[in-house]
């Protein structure tokens, strides 16, 4: 397990890794592959997987801050945790038993135990992480509601009992929290064909859209309003230095859309041409702020100034529950200046008659831009579109407020 974590923190420093969605699916797999060889206590399983995992995370969140879908994954896995071991407890409360799910025959039955009593169920409710496991509340049971022994050796039997419901109770944890993993893992994977699924709502006949950098899900959003016989055009903005709209703007022809680049300071020249702003992201804040390829404030102002929609496509795995004010959120990274300028070229810049030989001349080439949510009009997610307001209420069905902060509290 070790090594598997230590190979992708290297991948992550070394920056191997591009990409959101290719960057959260790693994770999750990752994340998947420690839980399965967690080996979990007889009690307080589902807190012994959370300390794990946030162990984990807090090294991978380490290793490329700047990535955020990597803690939202971390956080997501947490969640799933939390809300397995909830359902759980509240099958063990209900008297619905707790089975491992394999081939084991002897499920118990509703009328063989006797309900709980009201004070084991009070403190499930009172506890502050997750209600205890079944193991916990069975313990916590009077005497008068204990099984009865059916022979003289029912100690040995009742010992071997509670053994297999420990690890019984062990397996079907980890067994509902792979299952969702899985589920979470397919989500990612599938998320750009759920965003496309929605195209021919937002795209009408004659319309020119506008866009901005070289994401996979805009490309198959915009095509599959081309497959729905929609007639538009695109203006792709180059999205300098690292000129990733060109690309996208051969794959757009390649797939029969008629496509027209520019250059990034033409944006403002167009925009009153333009009837709607699609883009992709590279993180949803809390608060509604989109952190999405440079040069996009530039494009939101331009479409806020001639009142045009600027919609952004991402999926629900960029959806971040930290602010950006948060001390623990990195909103940018400065790339290489040689995509800027060559290296050859700032030995004409040095200060030689200072003596020190310093440059002149400094490039500063950042990564990202900050959208606030007043510019953005509309989000689309695999899980339909809502409005920046909305986006804390999406966050609060996929997190857990107490796994905001994914550092391990420290135990004085």
């Amino acid at each position: 397990m070790n090594a598997l974590v230590n190979e992708f923190i290297i991948k992550l420093k070394k920056r191997k890794i591009e990409g959101s969605k290719t960057t959260a699916k790693l994770t999750a797999e990752v994340l998947r592959s420690c839980i399965s060889q967690q080996r979990l206590p007889q009690t307080n399983q589902a807190a012994a997987l959370i300390d794990t995992i946030r162990a984990i995370g807090e090294k991978l969140i380490a290793a490329n801050p700047v990535e955020l879908a990597v803690g939202n994954i971390v956080r997501r896995v947490l969640n799933i945790i939390r809300e397995e071991d909830v359902s759980l407890t509240a099958a063990a409360v209900g008297g619905l038993g707790v089975s491992a799910g394999s081939d084991d025959e002897d499920d118990f039955r509703q009328d063989d135990h006797p309900g709980l009593s009201a004070t084991a169920v009070a403190a499930a409710a009172r506890s502050t992480l997750r209600p205890p496991s079944l193991q916990t509340l069975l313990e916590d049971l009077p005497q008068s509601t204990a099984l009865p022994r059916t022979s003289s050796s029912g100690g040995d039997s009742d010992g071997k009992s509670k053994s297999a419901d420990k690890n019984s109770t062990s397996k079907k944890l980890k067994h509902n929290v792979i299952e969702a993993v899985n589920e979470l893992i397919q989500d990612i994977a599938t998320c750009h064909e759920q965003i496309a699924e929605q195209a021919v709502e937002h795209i009408h006949h004659n319309e020119v859209i506008l866009t901005l950098g070289n994401s996979r899900t805009v490309m198959e959003f915009l095509c599959a309003a081309k497959e729905k016989k929609r007639s538009f055009r695109v203006f792709v903005a180059e999205g300098a230095p690292r000129y990733q709209g060109h690309a996208l703007g051969k794959e757009l022809a390649a797939r029969g859309l008629q496509t027209t680049v520019i250059t990034d300071s033409a944006v403002f020249a167009v925009i009153s041409r333009v009837n709607m702003v699609v883009v992709g992201a590279h993180a949803v804040m809390a608060n509604g702020g989109v952190i999405a390829p440079v040069g996009m404030n530039m494009v939101a102002l331009a479409a806020q100034r001639h009142a045009v929609p600027f919609v952004v496509l991402a999926g629900t795995h960029k959806l971040c529950p930290l602010y950006p004010h948060n001390p623990e959120v990195l909103l940018n990274e400065l790339k290489s200046p040689a995509e800027l300028l060559d290296f050859g070229e700032f030995s004409d810049c040095l200060d030689f008659g200072s003596g020190s030989g310093s440059t002149l001349l400094h490039v500063v080439n950042p990564a990202f831009d900050y959208v606030p949510p007043n510019l953005v009009s509309l989000f689309i997610t695999d899980t339909g579109g809502h409005n920046a307001s909305y986006v804390y209420k999406l966050i609060a069905d996929y997190y857990s407020a107490d796994d905001i902060v994914v550092k391990q509290k420290l135990i004085s």
